[in-house]
């Protein structure tokens, strides 16, 4: 129990004080009178002045509350590495035992994980957070358990007591870091893009370096290809990307002798591969309702280029006119199909036949065309079955499909067959068709695709490649193949346009085209086989296409070289999906069969790993502003020690916390000093003794 002598004024202050001056004033006015008992009088106002203050004992009753000191422990990934966490663990175990050995005192230890994203450390929001779940009064002191990379120093809290680091780590230290200082997000194909590369030593660097650092660079996780570049240069390196859609590029240092951790030593950049534009060579062998509608589609696109021909004057016609006399562009055999055949990205063959304009040299040339790499789509009409065939030249070889001379001319349904459902240029194009057909038009069955009929079919017999579309009684209309290098299309009919041309409904004419014209380019989104996955934060979906029944686990490779089997569930025909939740950013392999993929989580350069030595020179300032103190593992956990306030809190071997001495009030009683008639009768004696001397005078 406490006590102490307080004031509890019977009035308010300005009350009292207003008193206090009168007082003053009169016991002025008899010093200034000469009255021999002016401090008679002086005593009386005091005690009645006093009286008013009413002096009180107030007794308390104290439960003295133990002081308080938080330990927070960083526990990101840059402390994970080399013997760090052996250390953490020493130096917790250690700290524990000594607040246990101070006298009321407790320990909070605060463990703090890496910041979401990338972030980084966030260690000072983690001291803040704490010290907002305790009362300031019974902090004695923070202690930082770090390797001093910290990404949040500008929200260091204050503090009314000292702060402290423990730094882990090792003097010796070293570690190699690769960075990408810069990086485009897309770029046009077949044009080299510059990126700008960094290699950088840190740290305690071994006399054995000589300064420069080999280099290894992969694409979608292929065979990398090794260069020896200089140590701490900025580098620039151009980069032709090999295909559109996203291209997955991995930089490597290999890990040197003795490094820290080679968790920097690689950065994945993903730059997005686009066509700059899109060359289409459409010839039509003859004018037809259908050429409006293939040229309107083309053109429609401001991405493609197209070149169109259309043969109106055959050689074979003899009608009397000089040639000097027709307003017709003679067609460029030979420059298309020899000198600049290669620059187109696809041929279309609409309703062409052999009639002596293109000779067997050009159409071997177009074969040629194919297997290096080129793309090839035949619309084929009514000629297609005859003598007169694109099937009887050198494209026969590149042709998935062979026609039986026979042309149906009757209405049908364009339906997509079962594996058509499961490749990506047919998969879902159900989805596009017209929402409602035209009352009293077309067929009336349900149980097919809702879109118009074709009213011609050539009769082909598929040789190779994959039947997608097919016609009545289930003859092929639409087969892919790839053939070499390049991919081959062959159209069974030349009533497509009526889809465009909205007969009956209508259907997916344009929707069909870019898929196809896709697939021909390579694009990814649109490949058979393949396996893919894409990021949104620290999930990945990840998706295999297949035209299999069925696929196996994806076998899925983390950045620390962890391997987990990850099952596949089928969406929809020919699809299968699975989400994963990545549980460190970096790069990641995938791996279901022949397919292999990679996809990268997170930025380039993990945050967390843009520095790994350990320093306190972040830390230092705010340690000196509390008179704290930073102490390195490796040469021992300190003691811990009482110190007063404003006094130095560390020395050698030692850190010093400030006891607060907080307690919680039980109970308080107020009792008066005098009481009140006590104080009335004295300063009545006073006045009376006062009045009594001056009358003697």
């Amino acid at each position: 129990m406490t006590g102490s002598i307080i004031f509890d004024p019977l009035l308010e202050w300005p009350l009292v004080w207003a008193a206090l001056a009168v007082a003053v004033l009169f016991v002025a006015a008899a010093v200034w009178r000469g009255l021999s008992g002016w401090w008679l009088r002086g005593l009386a106002a005091a005690v009645l002045v006093v009286a008013l203050l009413n002096p009180s004992l107030q007794q308390e009753e104290r439960a003295p509350l133990s002081d308080i000191v938080i330990l927070v422990v960083d526990e990101s990934a840059s402390q994970r590495i080399a013997g760090r966490p052996d250390q953490t663990a020493e130096a917790i175990a250690r700290v524990e035992a000594e607040v246990a050995g101070l006298e009321n005192t407790e320990l909070r230890v605060v463990p703090l994980g890496d910041g979401e994203g990338d972030e980084g450390t966030l260690l000072m929001t983690a001291l803040a957070e704490a010290m907002a779940e305790e009362p300031r009064a019974r902090l004695a002191g923070a202690i930082l358990l770090t390797d001093g990379q910290l990404h949040d120093v500008d929200r260091t809290p204050d503090l009314p007591a000292p702060l402290h680091v423990l730094l882990t780590g090792e003097e010796t230290d070293w570690d190699r870091r690769l960075m990408v200082t810069n990086a485009p997000s897309f770029a046009i194909l077949g044009e080299p893009v510059t990126l700008t590369l960094r290699v950088e030593d840190q740290g305690a660097l071994p006399e054995t370096e000589t300064g420069f650092a080999p280099l290894e660079i992969a694409i979608d996780g292929g065979e990398p290809q090794r260069f020896d570049v200089p140590v701490g240069e900025d580098l620039e390196l151009p980069i032709t990307l090999p295909h559109g859609g996203m291209n997955v590029i991995q930089f490597t240092v290999p890990e040197a002798e003795g490094e820290l951790t080679d968790r920097n030593n690689a950065a994945v950049v993903q730059i997005n591969g686009v066509r700059d534009r899109l060359r289409v060579l459409l010839v039509s062998g003859e004018p037809h309702p259908g050429e409006r509608t293939w040229r309107n589609l083309l053109k429609s696109d401001s991405s493609v280029d197209l070149v169109h021909f259309t043969i109106l004057r055959p050689p074979e016609k003899q009608d009397g006119v000089p040639v000097n006399e027709l307003s017709l562009i003679a067609f460029p055999t030979r420059e298309l199909f020899i000198d600049k055949i290669d620059e187109f990205d696809l041929i279309i063959f609409d309703r062409y036949k052999r009639r002596g304009i293109l000779p067997s040299l050009y159409l071997d040339n177009v074969r040629q065309y194919v297997e290096d790499g080129g793309a090839v789509l035949v619309a084929a009409g009514p000629d297609f079955a005859t003598a007169n065939s694109l099937y009887r030249s050198p494209l026969a070889e590149i042709l998935p499909a062979a026609p039986t001379s026979i042309v149906l001319e009757e209405g049908y349904k364009p339906e997509i067959t079962e594996l058509g459902e499961r490749h990506p240029v047919t998969a879902g194009l159900e989805a596009y068709s017209p929402v409602e057909m035209v009352e009293g038009e077309g067929d009336a069955e349900d149980d097919g695709p809702r879109w118009g009929r074709w009213f011609r079919l050539v009769d082909l017999e598929a040789t190779s490649g994959n039947t997608v579309m097919s016609a009545m009684d289930g003859r092929p209309l639409l087969v892919l193949d790839r053939v070499g290098e390049g991919r081959i299309a062959l159209l069974g009919s030349d009533h497509a346009w009526l889809w465009n041309r909205g007969f009956e409904g209508g259907g997916p004419q344009l929707e069909l085209l870019r898929r196809l014209a896709h697939w021909m380019m390579k694009e990814p989104e649109l490949e058979e086989e393949a396996l893919s996955a894409t990021a949104e934060g620290q999930t990945m979906t990840i998706v295999r296409r297949t035209l299999e029944d069925g696929v196996g686990e994806v076998e899925l490779t983390a950045p620390d070289g962890t391997v987990m089997m990850v099952p596949l569930e089928e969406v929809r025909p020919g699809r299968w999906e699975a989400t994963v939740e990545g549980p460190e950013i970096g790069l990641y392999r995938l791996r279901e069969g022949e397919e292999e993929s990679v996809i990268a989580l997170g930025p380039a350069a993990p945050r967390e790993f843009e520095a790994t030595i350990a320093s306190d020179e972040l830390l230092a300032p705010e340690v000196e502003a509390t008179r704290g103190g930073v102490a390195r593992i490796e040469d021992g956990v300190p003691d811990l020690r009482a110190v007063r306030a404003g006094r130095p809190a560390s020395g050698r071997g030692w850190l010093g916390i400030t006891p607060r001495e907080a307690y919680l009030t039980a109970d308080v009683r107020l009792t008066p000093l005098v009481s009140g008639w006590l104080f009335l009768l004295l300063a009545g004696l006073l006045m009376v003794g006062a009045w009594l001397r001056e009358g003697r005078n």
